[in-house]
């Protein structure tokens, strides 16, 4: 096992350090306010971009591998909001806040970037896992603000439709823009696919920055305690053995082939900080965002060193006539 992957990467020590920045600097009066506003032009620049990026060919090929892709659906939008769902009913520990934060976490799509590299480097299906984890967000511009409607209320997290409304004018139409212009933008987009991710990662950051600067000035580190914040990674340590072990117990279940357990394992367990972060700055405007993307940040780092350590384990009892396969975008 190669411990310098369990070092966490550099997006997420970026993370942390616009916390701290944050937690000493927050924005506040018209810098916050124009902070906001450029934020908001950023994620629907964001979502546009991801929609020209996506091929229409990606798009049509996630169809058919119907079996596939209806499994990590089922993992994402089903067997994940029930274990957030649980964790809630049963984790009086924790604040209200901090758990809907869980069961906002557990009704995101799934990653992109991570899951197809993941999925390469553990030898798996690359392919299907480029249109399985692009179908999930596809489908999460949907269904995660419906489920956050229906199952947020009884937190004491009102979803508003105004807020549900926002998502499909701030990231659907983006992203439905994004396709149309994709024959023509979409080659340029994804060439400069590295340049771009600066632009992705900076516009999350600017959400971390501005969510717990609020959360600082209402005081999360006086409500946090050390206690709190154990518990929660291990209630984030179950939810996530759980989902690897369903996973993989289901795909061999279901018969399918190693490379495609690879994927359905890869891409159903995960849980996209890319997505959920803007997500959440439209769905709890005006509320204090600190607590509710907490689980989130530290799920992302979670799942990024597990699935580490899975993948070269699946790579290194790989049959010898497993083709090796590229890093995808």
């Amino acid at each position: 096992m190669n411990l310098a992957r369990l070092r966490p990467d550099n997006f997420t020590l970026a993370i942390a350090g616009a916390v701290v920045v944050a937690t000493f600097l927050p924005a506040t009066g018209t810098v916050e306010v124009a902070l906001n506003q450029a934020v908001k032009v950023a994620i629907a620049l964001l979502f546009f971009m991801h929609g020209a990026k996506l091929s229409r060919a990606a798009v049509v090929s996630s169809l058919l591998h119907w079996r596939l892709h209806l499994l990590i659906l089922a993992a994402t939008f089903v067997l994940f909001p029930i274990l957030g769902l649980s964790i809630r009913a049963w984790m009086p520990g924790l604040p209200p806040e901090m758990t809907a934060g869980i069961v906002y976490l557990a009704i995101l799509p799934s990653t992109v970037q991570s899951s197809i590299a993941f999925t390469s480097i553990a030898r798996g299906n690359v392919a299907a896992a480029v249109c399985a984890a692009s179908l999930s967000n596809f489908v999460g511009i949907f269904a995660t603000p419906v489920l956050a409607a229906v199952v947020l209320h009884t937190s004491g997290v009102t979803v508003s439709g105004d807020a549900v409304v926002g998502i499909f004018e701030q990231l659907l139409l983006p992203f439905v823009l994004g396709q149309l212009a994709q024959p023509w933008i979409g080659p340029w987009i994804r060439r400069n696919a590295k340049v771009l991710s600066y632009f992705d990662r900076g516009s999350i950051l600017g959400v971390v920055y501005l969510a717990f600067g609020h959360a600082v000035l209402g005081g999360i580190w006086h409500t946090v305690t050390p206690g709190m914040l154990a518990l929660l990674l291990v209630v984030l340590a179950g939810l996530l053995g759980v989902a690897l072990t369903a996973t993989t117990g289901v795909a061999r279940l279901l018969g399918f082939s190693r490379e495609d357990e690879i994927a359905i394992v890869m891409c159903g367990s995960k849980k996209s900080l890319a997505s959920g972060v803007p997500m959440a700055t439209i769905l709890f405007a005006g509320l204090d965002m600190g607590l509710l993307v907490l689980p989130l940040m530290i799920f992302h780092q979670m799942q990024l060193m597990v699935c580490a350590m899975l993948a070269q384990r699946y790579a290194a009892h790989a049959p010898a006539t497993a083709p090796a396969t590229a890093p995808a975008e």
